[in-house]
């Protein structure tokens, strides 16, 4: 008999409810977020077992742990919902939308063989991010006090003493201590890098795509650690979405009458890109356009983008249709596995007779 379950997963405690292939409730109980617990849990459930959670900083753990013991494990993306609330409620919700397929976002969840290459990736941004916030907090210390400090030479060890000088006593040790916490970073952020270079050795993949305009070694770390394979994309559209360079359009009252015909009222508007997306990937899509744009002047993407904007077409646009490019290619090559070649992914149009 098939058995869907569903699981509201917190920190300590974790609601298990199923039901049966009518939609009968039959069971209830609530155990430990422990793998242990869960494992014993599941056994107990007789059945070909369909199991169901939410997306969460334990998803990926749940996801591992249960996978090998059921027929079917599936995350989804929560959403806001009116009404009373609680974790018995959610639990069934779960069970009972994964027995109509109701479930409207589905989280891929990334195999285990992939894992230290994501870790890595996961670390590498992580200490990016710290950097910049530690620079920017630097910063506005020396802007508070009306001092320009504009270039890098003000993260500099050797230079620290004469910029931290200019501030008056009250604020100095504050600069000193974000100076010693870069200082610090610093460091940590190389060996990340370092780690994730050698952590990419064993995937062609990320060769592969390293050798499109604008993806150096780095991205195509990012890129293969977050989509993993490039076959759960159809097209290059349902990429484009998930990258968040999909436009979304709109429109209403779409059709009248003309002559006793329905013919098309007003056309689409776009409404810019979509916003339910993997936000690193198009940051590295979008920075992956802007390093296109400054190639030598005869490659052929900085062809592309100057005729663009000789066409009228606005900057940020013009760097949109080459990232959606970008994501185009990347996906053919990973799927074909090939290596970039700008005269086979971008043939001129041919001419029509007349």
């Amino acid at each position: 008999m098939e058995i869907y379950i569903g699981l509201d997963v917190h920190a300590l405690s974790t609601t298990c409810a199923w039901v049966g292939p009518t939609g009968k409730r039959l069971g209830l109980t609530v155990v430990d977020t422990t793998a242990e617990d869960l494992r014993t849990a599941i056994a107990a459930i007789e059945g070909t077992k369909h199991v169901c959670f939410e997306e969460g900083t334990a998803s990926a753990w749940v996801y591992e742990v249960l996978s090998p013991q059921v027929a079917e494990a599936v995350c989804c993306q929560p959403k806001k919902r009116g009404g009373s609330k609680s974790d018995a409620n959610d639990a069934w919700r779960l069970a009972e939308e994964l027995r109509r397929g109701a479930l409207e976002r589905i989280v891929f969840k990334a195999v285990r063989e992939m894992a230290a290459l994501r870790d890595a990736v996961r670390g590498h941004r992580l200490l990016n991010q710290d950097v910049a916030r530690v620079k920017n907090r630097v910063k506005s210390i020396y802007r508070s006090r009306g001092i320009a400090a504009q270039s890098d030479d003000v993260f500099e060890p050797t230079r620290r003493a004469a910029w931290v000088a200019q501030l008056s006593p009250p604020y100095r040790e504050l600069a000193e201590l974000l100076g010693q916490e870069l200082d610090a970073l610093v460091p940590l952020r190389a060996r990340a890098e370092r780690r994730l270079l050698e952590e990419s050795k064993p995937y062609a993949a990320i060769d592969r795509l390293s050798t499109i305009p604008g993806i150096g070694p780095i991205r195509a770390a990012y890129i293969t650690a977050i989509v993993v394979t490039p076959h759960r994309f159809r097209s290059k559209r349902q990429f484009w979405s998930y990258c968040g360079l999909a436009v979304v359009t709109t429109s209403s009252g779409d059709w009248r009458r003309v002559r006793g015909n329905w013919v098309r009222a007003n056309p689409a508007k776009p409404r810019g890109l979509n916003t339910n997306r993997n936000p690193w990937l198009k940051e590295i899509f979008k920075a992956a356009a802007l390093s296109a744009t400054k190639l030598r002047a005869d490659h052929p993407l900085r062809i592309d983008y100057e005729a663009m904007i000789m066409r009228g077409m606005r900057e940020n646009l013009a760097r949109l249709t080459l990232a959606r490019r970008l994501a185009a290619t990347a996906l053919a090559l990973w799927k074909k596995q090939e290596v970039y070649d700008y005269s086979k992914r971008h043939r001129p149009p041919t001419s029509r007779a007349a």
